[in-house]
């Protein structure tokens, strides 16, 4: 039988694998949707999968060497060697797998993050702020550097599925079915979120002009 630090460092492991994977794969599409060369693709995957990591390290002020990890990098490089062979013809996919791939990322992150603040010994406030930058930062620096408005600034259900991983976090699901059913909700909601029928957005005034009419 494993202990429970056993079963939690492969949780966290398992999660980590996954959310590379999943923003390595959404920093590369992101690439070859905006006709970047094999050197945009690798800037643009590593950093996805990178960027909110470090930003969540220096938040937490924890040395931002800590993130990298031989194995992980090397899963990273192949996931972006491989994709450098996807025909570009299937990049108006990315409507559909992108958004998947980012709802992956932007879940196993989130739940990194908090499980990381939370194990050191961090309030309610700073497992927020912890899983917040993880899930979405990657996403924001992948977007910044394609030249267009993040995903994170634009739907408001980014920051409001970050607050629910960090909630669950801080009120104890740390087993690796409890997560992977924050996993499955969040991607689940995301992807209806996006869904073209349905759109659900939160119900705020996005421009100025609007909220001077009211």
């Amino acid at each position: 039988m494993y202990s429970k630090k056993e079963m939690d460092d492969v949780t966290w492991s398992v999660l980590h694998i996954i959310g590379i994977i999943a923003y390595a794969i959404s920093g590369a599409f992101v690439a070859l949707q905006a006709n970047y060369s094999f050197i945009g693709i690798f800037v643009l995957g590593l950093t996805t999968s990178y960027g909110g990591s470090i930003i969540r390290n220096v938040v937490l002020d924890i040395p931002v060497s800590d993130i990298w990890e031989r194995q992980s990098l090397l899963v990273v490089l192949v996931t972006l060697t491989t994709i450098l062979f996807v025909k570009r013809n299937w990049i108006h996919h990315w409507n559909r797998w992108g958004y998947f791939f980012d709802s992956i990322g932007l879940a196993s992150f989130a739940i990194q993050g908090g499980l990381l603040a939370k194990s050191l010994h961090h309030d309610l406030g700073i497992i927020i702020i912890a899983s917040m930058f993880t899930g979405v930062g990657g996403g924001m620096v992948r977007d910044l550097l394609a030249g267009r408005t993040p995903l994170a600034l634009r739907e408001e259900i980014h920051a409001v599925l970050t607050f629910v991983c960090a909630l669950c976090i801080w009120l104890g699901w740390d087993s690796p079915l409890e997560l992977s059913v924050i996993v499955i909700f969040i991607v689940v909601i995301r992807m209806l979120s996006v869904n073209n029928k349905l759109k659900w957005k939160l119900p705020f005034k996005h421009s100025y002009k609007n909220a001077e009419e009211k």
